[in-house]
């Protein structure tokens, strides 16, 4: 009875273990990602790092928890290819509002479930001033979203009648979120560019369903029960975010080519200098810490303003080390900004090295006007912080002022002997004192005669005599 006893214990010891295993195989994982700013490259670094972390924990599903105005179209598209190509299912949870660039993220999300009073599109784009871009970049933005809206595919509706086939998402819509030129009846009337509220989203195939809370979402994609796990970003996560970010990339290499300028315009080594390395740093530091800039891409930029100097300080005019000197340092500049391996560039996209290649360009160009202009601030100002960094005052000629000591005239008509080799300037004697000069034909060997015969830019002009 004992032994039936204690079998009855373990069955049952072993069937509670068996359904909490059995649970716990069941429990979906599932990965958070809040965005609730402008969609910019601190948005991209935050995507990039949880989607990582959520391949790590092996999550079931990702979900991006949304609500953003819109922001930068680069990093929107990089979010929206990271979201198609992703091999865990991604959804988005719209909590207020998905325009421009948010729309664009969430149409390439698997499922679409929006808050009730919630808003998707108006993906038109506008400068910084909110006016309405050039066609050419609507363009671009059109096919973007109608592509996404494509990867979804198309349904099939069996009817007792007929088999209708139809887009999941239809590009048509999406494209007019973009374009307001595009009429489509029952939808949206020529010249507005299109928004949904979340039941038009939905009545329209933009949207599965509305919700109220996260929890709600996880419901009705049927993934419970859940655990879930958010990211979090670190202080450094938002730092690099903000000094990967265009406008800045393009701000150091301002001051990096600015302060090498003007260090070059003044003797010894001064605070131009110290500006231009530690931008050199901010440039270089978060693109290395993250892997984008490799050891040898620092290198070229290095050889590269090391050549430039060498050309500038010990090789007379402009040749062979200044030039590869521009090409290096230009080049470190912008391959440190693409994802390529070593010398392998095929992971890398037209666009991403179009726009390493814009913002390294307009720092440039930015640096020599920034130069240029304090250069003349600097020259010219007579109050303000500059006063004092430059000469302001004149030494006129009719107030006894002379570049040159006018005294060497009366040495014209005197003889001597040439002190050193003249080809054709050295130096000669003249009454046991020793001046610059220059023969005025020819070369004149150490110690032969020698005659003055005229004064001119600073130096004796002398002739060769007969000794």
């Amino acid at each position: 009875m004992q032994k039936i006893s204690i079998l009855i214990i373990l069955a049952c010891l072993l069937f509670s273990a068996a359904k909490a295993q059995d649970e716990k195989e069941t429990t979906n994982q599932i990965y958070r990602l809040r965005i609730f700013s402008e969609i910019n490259s601190t948005s991209w670094i935050h995507t990039q790092k949880a989607f990582a972390e959520a391949e790590a924990m092996n999550a079931d599903a990702i979900l991006v928890h949304l609500n953003t105005y819109g922001g930068q179209v680069i990093f929107a598209d990089s979010i929206r290819t990271k979201i198609l190509n992703s091999n865990i299912p991604v959804h988005v949870f719209i909590d207020n509002n998905a325009a421009s660039a948010g729309a664009l993220i969430s149409i390439a999300c698997d499922s679409i479930y929006m808050r009730p009073g919630a808003n998707i599109g108006a993906a038109t784009v506008v400068n910084q001033g909110g006016e309405q871009m050039p066609d050419k970049y609507q363009s671009y933005m059109r096919s973007t979203i109608r592509a996404t809206a494509e990867s979804h595919g198309k349904d099939t509706i069996i009817t007792p009648t007929d088999t209708i086939i139809k887009w999941v998402r239809d590009p048509r819509i999406a494209e007019a979120m973009v374009d307001d030129r595009i009429r489509i009846p029952g939808v949206i009337d020529s010249g507005k560019v299109l928004t949904f509220t979340a039941l038009e989203a939905i009545e329209n195939g933009f949207c599965e369903g509305t919700a109220e809370t996260v929890d709600e979402v996880v419901g009705k994609l049927k993934l419970k029960p859940y655990e879930m796990a958010t990211f979090e970003p670190t202080f450094y996560d938002s730092i690099k975010g903000f000094v990967t970010s265009p406008v800045l990339q393009g701000l150091l290499v301002l001051l990096i080519i600015g302060g090498l300028y003007f260090e070059l315009q003044s003797p010894g080594i001064g605070f131009p200098l110290a500006v231009s390395v530690a931008a050199a740093i901010l440039y270089f530091a978060p693109l290395y810490i993250d892997g984008l800039a490799a050891n040898w891409e620092i290198l070229i930029f290095i050889i590269g303003v090391v050549l430039i100097g060498v050309e500038i300080f010990a090789i007379p005019g402009f040749g062979i080390a200044g030039i590869s000197g521009i090409i290096l340092a230009l080049t470190g500049l912008t391959l440190s900004l693409l994802e390529n391996t070593a010398f392998d560039f095929s992971p890398v996209d037209m666009s991403a090295f179009l726009t390493a290649m814009l913002t390294v360009f307009s720092g440039i160009f930015g640096g020599f006007i920034v130069s240029i202009w304090l250069s003349q601030k600097i020259l010219t100002t007579t109050k303000g912080p500059f006063s004092k960094l430059a000469l302001q005052t004149s030494q006129p000629l009719d107030q006894g002022y002379v570049s040159v000591d006018q005294g060497l005239r009366q040495l014209i008509g005197k003889t001597g002997s040439a002190f050193t080799v003249l080809r054709p300037s050295g130096r000669v004697e003249i009454d046991g004192k020793v001046y610059d000069a220059r023969a005025s034909e020819g070369f004149i060997e150490k110690d032969e005669k020698i005659e003055v015969t005229a004064f001119g830019s600073g130096q004796l002009v002398v002739r060769q005599i007969e000794g």
